[in-house]
């Protein structure tokens, strides 16, 4: 079978696993067993990172042992016409032309093909390698906690190659440090009035995407649009809410929300030629970026047992718009690089109060923490409960790296072009992996990934072979 083959077979049959945040227990057992069945040993620590241990090929043996890494967990989101159930249904993929994408949901590209890529190496017998560490981390995608609680004896290398980069053709040297805020604002629950209508508040067909690759591309953020919406009304009609829910992801930037609200019947007009007016200005800010946005406002008939005062509401629609959304700094040092974003990737009322959870963004570090008391600062004047993640610090690059040498090289005489070396506003597990370990040194690669962390992922096809041509020679002059 030609690598390319067994790539995509191996991603395919990574893609018929659920393996979300906090569900990799399957994806991870699979691949235990898929080593066991090739005499691979395998070791899983406390909070479940998988480490598979390749020997070398023959004449390799004395060479350093080399890391590849990229990990188990995908971020889950579907459009609102999918009944896809993330945890039972496999990921339906579609051929389209040059890309592999799937149907109506996230592809799992971010980082399956990472999975796919070491599984081929490990199984092609015609590749020259050194000792192999094949490291897989869990909860990737929630605060890289699998990186941050690694057993650093699960490893013994000292060179790492991540695989999750998303742009063929680029070697990632540094990325932003991150952390979030979830933000819980105390409500209370009162019964409806007869006089009172209900109202049921959409807005969909957003864009969305990977709240640090797309968040410079002017993307309209769905919680952050119902709630300036919201604030217009209540601006001249008291309202009430009774839902409010937006986002499935603190790191996707969000497509979809809706909303039930109530307000008094005689002041349903004014309600309605309020939301007339400023989704009119909605529409024309985003006609050139977000094509199919739809924001839509209809009267229900079924009456709601209750809805959270109106003095909560006010407080809870302005806390949400007062937060920072999108890029808040570019960098100084490089031109056209995110320096400093944060997303609002998560709102929902529940019982026990309104939940906002805020992503933050950094490449520079005391920026990082300036935004986060920020929106923290925020959060505490409206009253709210706070809870951290902790802040991961960014990854720095290293310019005189012997990996990067070696990788630039390497690029050079098989394509015979520059590579680009970058940095990443997104986050990789790269720094952290090599603080747990006492230093490494460590680039980030991979195959062409689009609109990660939304149902418009895509991978280009095209690039997999060139990915697979550059860790193949690496492997053979591994440094």
């Amino acid at each position: 079978m030609q690598p390319l083959d067994l790539i995509l077979e191996r991603f395919e049959q990574i893609s018929s696993i659920p393996r979300g945040t906090k569900y990799e227990a399957g994806i991870r057992q699979w691949l235990i067993d898929w080593a066991g069945a090739r005499n691979l040993k395998s070791r899983t620590d406390a909070v479940g990172n998988l480490v598979i241990y390749v020997p070398a090929s023959a004449g390799y043996e004395k060479h350093p042992t080399l890391i590849l890494q990229g990990h188990l967990d995908m971020v889950w989101q579907k459009t609102t016409d999918s009944n896809h159930d993330f945890t039972r249904d496999p990921i339906c993929l579609v051929h389209d032309g040059d890309w592999l994408k799937a149907d109506r949901t996230t592809l799992g590209a971010d980082n399956g093909i990472a999975i796919a890529f070491m599984m081929a190496l490990a199984e092609d017998e015609t590749i020259a390698h050194p000792p192999l560490e094949l490291l897989l981390t869990v909860e990737e995608e929630f605060g890289l906690t699998g990186a941050d609680n690694l057993d650093p004896t699960l490893l013994s290398g000292k060179t790492l190659i991540n695989l999750d980069s998303e742009d063929e053709g680029a070697l990632t040297v540094g990325c932003a440090g991150g952390g979030s805020i979830s933000m819980t604002l105390p409500v209370t629950w009162e019964s409806l009035s007869p006089d009172e209508m209900i109202f049921e508040f959409k807005v969909v067909g957003l864009q969305g995407g990977h709240s640090g690759g797309d968040i410079n591309k002017h993307r309209a953020n769905a919680n952050k649009l119902i709630a300036r919406v919201l604030d217009f009304i209540q601006r001249e009609v008291p309202i009430r809410l009774v839902t409010l829910k937006g986002g499935t992801a603190r790191n996707a930037i969000p497509r979809d929300a809706e909303s039930l609200f109530v307000c008094l019947k005689e002041k349903s007009s004014v309600c309605r030629e309020r939301f007339s007016v400023i989704t009119q200005a909605i529409y024309s800010e985003h006609e050139h970026t977000e094509q199919g946005l739809s924001i839509t406002l209809l009267e229900k008939d079924e009456r709601p047992a209750s809805a959270i005062n109106q003095a909560e509401t006010e407080k809870g629609i302005r806390l949400i718009m007062s937060l920072p959304y999108g890029v808040s700094a570019m960098s100084s040092e490089i031109p056209g690089f995110v320096e400093t974003s944060n997303n609002i990737g998560i709102v929902e009322l529940k019982e026990d109060g309104l939940l906002v959870i805020s992503n933050h963004r950094s490449s520079v570090l005391s920026r990082l923490e300036e935004i986060t008391f920020r929106v923290e600062s925020i959060a505490l004047l409206a009253g709210t409960k706070t809870e951290h993640t902790k802040m991961t610090r960014p990854w720095q690059p290293n310019m005189d790296s012997p990996l990067l040498k070696k990788c630039v090289q390497t690029y050079e005489s098989i394509f015979g072009a520059k590579p680009i070396v970058e940095l990443t506003h997104g986050g990789l597990e790269c720094q952290i992996i090599s603080d747990r370990c006492g230093g490494l040194d460590t680039i980030s690669l991979g195959p062409t990934v689009q609109n990660a962390h939304s149902p418009d992922e895509r991978l280009y096809i095209p690039s997999l072979p060139k990915v697979w041509s550059l860790l193949t020679e690496l492997l053979k002059v591994s440094p």
